[in-house]
């Protein structure tokens, strides 16, 4: 769900140039109404870290470097896919989003490497595009891989409990990224896989992603450590409660014909729509605009002088 599921709009990094909040919720909301159609009752979208690495490979999944454009961008993309179907009350889909924190940050752009920035900085230009995400409802958060500061995130209880929680107020849960606790083993603040499960549960990290970590050890770990059986069932609850909220215990199924349910000729126009309004002009070199009404000739300057092209 980076740039929609049937009915494909710009990459968000291109989105976010429009600067046009509502061309934005509405294309996550289509999004939404096609994945919901498909079955499906939960996204990991949207990825909202801010990023000034130009080297990133995953720059295009978010709103660029300026935490303002970020945080509406972030705000306006959970709206859009937790609108409410009108015919069942509930969101389309859950929203997640990623990567909480400050994952834009890593070094020399090598994806899942440590990220190192000044208090400050994080938390008046990185962390408040989350907590944006928080305030416009997301229902879900994803933890990141990296460490932070030397703290890897998974297993970080300030940052999963303290500052999400407490401070911001969530009350979503949060899944780990793809095997990021069982790679808290990787970053060596646990000795195994089972330390891994222990850690980032009593962290706040409710659900783990891939990594089997907590299907494999968390009985075992509720025998022998007496705070996690509290903890598993804090969990529980919170999973069941996005569950409840989801709608997914009122509405399990979809109904099977789904021929008319994507790229319908609305959607398709949206798309276009906001690929207009995402186009940017860098530079308006040797005035090249505004072009001819009549379309026949870009005049444009060249070496030896204006030709027409």
């Amino acid at each position: 769900m980076v740039h929609g599921d049937r009915t494909l709009f710009p990459v968000p990094l291109a989105g976010a140039a429009s600067w046009d909040m509502a061309r934005i919720e509405n294309s996550e909301r289509i999004s939404a109404m096609e994945t919901y159609a498909e079955g499906i009752n939960w996204v990991y979208s949207p990825m909202i870290d801010i990023s000034r690495e130009p080297r990133w490979g995953r720059i295009a999944e978010g709103a660029g470097e300026d935490k303002l454009l970020g945080s509406a961008v972030a705000a306006a993309r959970i709206r859009g896919f937790q609108t409410i179907n009108p015919e069942t009350g509930y969101p389309y889909v859950a929203a997640c989003f990623k990567h909480y924190c400050g994952y834009g940050l890593s070094e020399a752009g090598r994806d899942y490497e440590s990220c190192d920035i000044s208090e400050r900085t994080l938390h008046g230009e990185y962390l408040p595009v989350y907590k944006a995400a928080v305030e416009a409802g997301a229902m879900t958060c994803m933890s990141s891989f990296n460490s932070l500061n030397g703290i890897p995130v998974t297993g970080s209880r300030y940052y999963l409990t303290q500052l999400l929680r407490e401070i911001w107020g969530f009350a979503g849960f949060v899944v780990s990224d793809w095997t990021s606790v069982e790679e808290l083993v990787n970053h060596r603040v646990a000795k195994d896989k089972k330390d891994a499960a222990r850690l980032a549960l009593l962290a706040g990290c409710d659900m783990d992603m891939h990594s089997g970590a907590y299907l494999e050890a968390l009985e075992e770990l509720a025998d022998e450590v007496p705070e996690i059986l509290p903890a598993i069932d804090q969990s529980v609850l919170r999973i069941l409660c996005v569950k409840l909220a989801a709608g997914i215990f009122a509405n399990p199924y979809r109904d099977e014909d789904t021929s008319t349910a994507f790229l319908k000729e609305e959607y398709r126009d949206a798309a276009r729509d906001l690929a207009a309004h995402s186009m940017v002009l860098l530079k308006n070199k040797d005035n090249i605009l505004p072009l001819r009404r009549d379309g026949k000739k870009i005049s444009g300057h060249r070496s030896h002088g204006r030709r027409a092209i």
